[in-house]
């Protein structure tokens, strides 16, 4: 069975990004897939680690990784805050995604060469923004999403989809049931 993992990023429970999750999670399960949520404001752990080499890593890590192991697609849910991802989330990626779990160096001489340990699996972006999302990817050029992807492409991991939403802050009743939509339709594609 489909193993689909959502990595909700935003630090606020009462926010419209843990509506988007659950959507997605509702409308993937309706297709037969095994769909697990992560909020990463729910782990415990030292968001300002500057340690990761012998790195003994909390618990909550430790299960957010086997999370991972296990998704064959993970789905990042995560507002847009001065052009990127919140900090409490850069930092889980940080102390997740390391060395010896989604990647190994291996020893060369003359180039940085790596493994990619998480070959098999795909991922997709979906964020919030305050900002049209237009502005954002031509103007600002994708910053964010680009990190992400970029991070995860290092990885192996094989970049699916992405959905913006935005401006969130100034967003009608109807405009936010529009997106929800387009979310749905994302959830049964596994996008």
């Amino acid at each position: 069975m489909t193993q689909i993992l959502i990595i909700n990023g935003h630090p606020r429970k009462d926010s419209f990004n843990f509506v988007i999750a659950e959507t997605y999670k509702k409308s993937a399960i309706k297709t037969g897939v095994n769909v697990k949520v992560l909020n990463v404001i729910d782990l415990k752990f030292e968001p300002f680690q500057t340690k990761f080499k012998d790195y003994d890593a909390p618990k909550d890590i430790i299960n957010a990784r086997e999370l991972i192991a296990e998704a064959d697609h993970i789905v990042w849910v995560y507002p847009i805050w001065w052009y990127s991802m919140p900090a409490i989330l850069k930092a889980f990626i940080e102390q997740t995604f390391v060395s010896g779990f989604a990647f190994e160096y291996l020893k060369s001489d003359k180039v940085l060469k790596w493994n990619k340990l998480l070959k098999d699996k795909t991922f997709s972006l979906i964020s919030t923004m305050d900002a049209p999302p237009f502005f954002y990817k031509v103007i600002i050029k994708d910053a964010g999403g680009k990190f992400l992807k970029e991070s995860m492409k290092f990885c192996g991991m094989k970049f699916k989809s992405r959905l913006y939403f935005g401006s969130v802050k100034v967003s009608s009743e109807k405009q936010r049931k529009n997106w929800l939509e387009k979310i749905e339709i994302a959830g049964k594609k596994h996008k």
